[in-house]
């Protein structure tokens, strides 16, 4: 199995404002004449961490990582404010465009394989080649599955209890909604008691094995607090695209070099979101590997180094 690359640290970093009064933190690792990528991060919220640098060889890649806005060190943190998918998309030109990038390769994975979609669709004459993991296309029944009373808590019983127990039985009939009311509230410890059971939540899913830890750094403020709040404001508005349409605009990217990779007990995103995605998009390499939903995980960063590996194999 391959594993990730060594640790590295950024070469650069920078702050970029990009209206709406936010400024996100950008960073640049790796080998600056290298083959450009951009990694987009989960959440939407989540932020960056060390090890998104190390799927690409930093001998070959221009690595280039942002946290999206309100999530990690850019701010405003926790921000609602013009933060929209579409927003994002702006964001990733602005970031191309100052770096002076013609063509790019773009990874992301869980709600970054989203916004991977919906920039690849956008601007697909911008895109090298694609890898995708733990894909999710935000329709109504991805959300309901895992974050309302689907299919997510009879797998994982003991854990919907708590993310349940925040709210009051009367509410529980529309728990997205009863979180928002909670996540904007004026109180700030109401809010932060919504944002931690939210993010023990999604943190208690991620990984195929019990990791206590994962659920603990899920559920500390400086995540919950962003994760929760633009998740909860995204989802409710199914992520400001239009029904289907990450899928119904396949052709526009059915050229591109693509990987999807997918974990096939994927609690959060579960596997028929890629098979859905593969189904409309027969060009697409679909890796479908024993392993759960962290990008972690051996059997997925297997695959994701193998992608990242072969991309620069095409292009350097």
């Amino acid at each position: 199995m391959r594993t990730m690359y060594p640790e590295i640290e950024p070469y650069r970093t920078h702050r970029i404002a990009v209206g709406g009064g936010h400024t996100l933190y950008v960073e640049e690792c790796g080998n600056p004449q290298g083959l450009p990528v951009v990694f987009l991060h989960g959440g939407p919220g989540a932020g960056l961490s060390p090890y998104h640098r190390r799927f690409f060889d930093p001998a070959r890649y221009r690595i280039v990582l942002f946290d999206q806005r309100g999530a990690g060190r850019s701010t405003p943190f926790a921000d609602l404010t013009d933060n929209t998918t579409w927003h994002l998309v702006s964001d990733i030109e602005t970031i191309r465009e100052q770096f002076e990038i013609e063509r790019w390769a773009v990874f992301g994975g869980s709600w970054g394989s989203t916004l991977a979609l919906a920039y690849a669709q956008a601007h697909p004459e911008r895109v090298l080649g694609l890898v995708l993991r733990g894909i999710f296309l935000c329709r109504p029944e991805e959300v309901r599955w895992y974050y309302e009373e689907g299919g997510a808590s009879w797998i994982l019983p003991e854990k919907w209890q708590r993310y349940a127990a925040a709210i009051p039985v009367e509410e529980r009939h529309t728990m997205l909604d009863a979180y928002w009311r909670r996540l904007t509230s004026d109180d700030e410890t109401v809010r932060l008691a919504a944002a931690k059971a939210w993010g023990a939540w999604e943190g208690g899913g991620i990984t195929l094995e019990e990791s206590p830890e994962t659920e603990a750094s899920f559920a500390a403020p400086e995540v919950a607090l962003s994760l929760a709040r633009i998740e909860a404001h995204y989802f409710r508005n199914q992520a400001f695209l239009e029904p289907n349409q990450l899928l119904r605009d396949v052709a526009k990217l059915r050229h591109i070099p693509t990987v999807i990779v997918h974990g096939r007990y994927d609690i959060i995103c579960p596997a028929k979101n890629a098979c859905d995605l593969a189904a409309v998009w027969p060009e697409a390499d679909l890796r479908i590997v024993l392993a759960g939903h962290a990008a972690s995980e051996p059997a997925i960063a297997d695959v994701l180094v193998e992608a990242t590996d072969r991309l620069a194999d095409r292009y350097c």
